[in-house]
């Protein structure tokens, strides 16, 4: 049975728990941000249903990958943009990929 758009936002709403997001000055509430996010993704599942189990772990993996790539991208513009550090997880990443360039 498929996951409801209402099951994946309590879900989201749990995770945020221990890893809250910082939805700052947004002029949206956050609730209607999560449904919109949770519909997209549910839509999305949705169309997948003819693909093997392999095949949509491996898309909705890809996605999340895409998504989180795209957070950090985001998040490190926003801090050097008002002159701020890094944080620790993310400067040891980035370092990482500096030796890498390195090598």
């Amino acid at each position: 049975m498929p996951i409801k758009p209402e099951e994946l936002a309590a879900l989201m709403r749990e995770v945020e728990l221990e890893d809250p997001i910082d939805f700052a000055d947004l002029p949206f509430p956050e609730d209607d941000l999560r449904a919109l996010v949770a519909n997209h993704l549910c839509e999305m599942a949705g169309a997948m249903e003819n693909f093997s189990t392999e095949d949509r772990l491996m898309t909705l993996l890809a996605v999340s990958a895409k998504l989180v790539l795209e957070n950090l991208v985001l998040h490190v513009q926003l801090l050097r943009r008002h002159g701020l550090p890094v944080g620790e997880n993310v400067e040891a990443l980035l370092s990482r990929l500096r030796k890498g360039d390195e090598g």
